[in-house]
């Protein structure tokens, strides 16, 4: 009792106390975050590396990555530790540029950043060693009859392994270390932006520590690359390909850079030199990128067509949904009688469940000539359609329909394809609607009137002044179409007919029917972060484009 009364005496253990606090009020949801988050996520990749089918098998390394998209699994893990190092070197020059316009010398907090470090990935080290012991339970229990007290045995037994206890005790190791650094400097230091140069200093060792690892580990599996090529007496160009692509992409991005650099000089001779080694900068870099489309032919056809099928359906839906509903969002703010309740109807296709509702429209777009939506072409003299079993492209349909001829490449998305785009759009347009409506409520009357009666008409009104004011509005719901349409399968997955052909299989369907179908779990998990790095480079995009033209009043 004395003990703890003297450890939260004075300002310093009030400060103590209270941190403490609040840790204890945020345990409960970062435990939860962390068990129904970030565990599956890490979890999943760990499968990922693995020949895993119904039970685990061996550590197989990159070789999922490299049957999906062959050699550009090396680049994108190179990349990544090139990434770690940067992380690394922009989070010093931060702590410096912090240090230096505050007098401050941070780098005792140097020490204490390095034992949350070492907290961190002693405690991941902990839960890969366990996850193996944990994992063979189930082959322990074949054959007998499975009770709590034997699990909780098997249990028992897997925390207690003799490479298991080292690694835990070392992770308590360092968590003391932590727990005391943390508790000396508060003691210790009466500066105010010690936890934030301690939280840099751990990410600054996480990232290094991180990427010298994905460094040696991408050096060991294309060493090992080599040596399996070579025993079956076969070439690889691993590191060309990545020297090669990687230098396309750096200066790519110093073209960026340069191009971005140039609408700030004042002189038009600075500015041409700048827009010149932008482009040609842009040029080298495309150049050099080149070698791309050979690596994406020689991946996994499946991905790639999952991967056309995805781009097709995200294209065809969220341009159109947007339109759509900023139109109708324009009409339903207008004084009108019944606004109320369309706001309601075009609302109900979103809180419909989908799979009820995707049901109704496979019947509605069957295949019968009696269904619906044939009726309605027999009442205009058309042909009935074999919608969500037709394969063949819309573009290539209405080139047979109308005798010109079209290249196979472009014969575009397939009838089924289109049935489940309508679909999608039915679905969101309601709550794109309500959303732009909200969007429509927050932009000034007043604006709008002083605009009235300086001449502008409604055009001029919507144009300069509505449309550029709801581009917050715009920029969230395109961000979130995109998302959603990479990840859309429910609907799909009930829509979908084997007739199509694949053709409306899209990346999630991809790698459902390779986990469920193929029992490929390792595979589909690599699929899945595939699909994962591609929605974030994605965002990425989004976010540097259209979020730099976000007007926000």
């Amino acid at each position: 009792m004395f003990q703890s009364e003297v450890l939260f005496a004075g300002k310093q253990g009030r400060t103590l106390r209270e941190s403490l606090t609040g840790y204890a009020f945020i345990l409960p949801a970062v435990t939860l975050i962390f068990t129904f988050g970030i565990f599956p996520v890490g979890f999943a990749l760990y499968v990922s590396l693995q020949k895993w089918r119904l039970k685990r098998g061996d550590f197989i390394g990159l070789n999922n990555y490299v049957a999906a998209v062959d050699n550009l699994a090396f680049i994108v893990i190179f990349f990544l530790a090139l990434g770690g190092f940067v992380l690394l070197w922009i989070t010093i020059k931060k702590i410096r540029r912090q240090a230096d316009e505050h007098g401050e010398s941070p780098w005792v907090f140097a020490l204490p950043g390095l034992a949350y470090a070492a907290t961190v990935l002693s405690f991941l080290r902990w839960l890969i060693i366990l996850l193996p012991e944990v994992l063979d339970i189930a082959g322990k229990v074949i054959g007998i009859e499975r009770t709590q007290a034997l699990f909780f045995r098997f249990l028992g037994e897997a925390l207690l392994a003799e490479s298991v206890v080292p690694a835990f005790g070392l992770f308590v190791v360092f968590f003391l270390l932590s727990a005391f650094a943390a508790s000396w400097t508060t003691r210790r230091n009466n500066n105010p932006r010690r936890i934030r140069y301690q939280l840099q200093f751990a990410i600054s060792w996480l990232a290094g520590t991180v990427a010298g690892l994905l460094a040696w580990f991408t050096w060991r599996e294309v060493g090992r690359a080599y040596i399996a090529a070579a025993e079956i007496g076969s070439e690889l160009e691993i590191w060309p390909q990545v020297a090669t692509v990687g230098s396309g992409v750096i200066l790519l991005v110093i073209a960026w850079f340069v191009w971005r650099s140039s609408h700030t000089q004042t002189s038009d001779r600075s500015f041409l030199f700048r827009l010149l080694v932008a482009i040609l900068f842009m040029l080298g870099g495309w150049l050099l990128i080149n070698e791309l489309p050979i690596l994406l032919a020689a991946g996994d056809k499946d991905l790639w067509s999952g991967l056309k099928v995805t781009i097709f359906y995200s294209f065809g839906t969220v341009p159109f949904q947007l339109a759509i509903s900023l139109f109708l969002a324009v009409l339903l703010f207008q004084k009108m009688a019944g606004s109320e309740l369309f706001r309601m109807l075009y609302f109900i296709p979103y809180v419909t469940p989908f799979v009820a509702s995707a049901a109704i429209f496979r019947q509605l777009f069957s295949v019968r000539p009696a269904s619906p939506i044939n009726q309605i072409l027999k009442l205009f003299g058309l042909k009935s359609q074999q919608w969500l079993q037709e394969p063949t492209g819309i573009f290539k349909m209405l080139a047979e329909t109308f005798q010109f001829d079209l290249p196979a490449w472009a014969s575009g998305p397939s009838l089924a394809l289109v049935v489940i785009m309508i679909y999608s759009i039915w679905v969101y347009v309601g709550y794109d609607t309500v959303i732009y409506v909200a969007g429509l409520g927050n932009i000034s009357k007043e604006l709008m009137e002083a605009a009235e009666i300086d001449g502008a008409g409604r055009w001029e009104v919507f144009r300069f002044i509505v449309f550029p004011l709801l581009s917050p509005t715009t920029y969230f719901l395109s961000l979130i179409a995109v998302i959603g349409t990479f990840k859309a399968f429910s609907h799909i997955w009930v829509m979908r007919h084997e007739f199509s052909l694949r053709t409306v299989d899209t990346l999630s369907v991809t790698i459902f029917l390779e986990f469920f179908d193929k029992v490929r779990y390792g595979y589909a998990s690599a699929l899945a972060f595939v699909l994962f790095a591609i929605i974030l480079g994605l965002t990425f995009i989004n976010n540097r484009i259209q979020g730099a033209r976000v007007f926000y009043g």
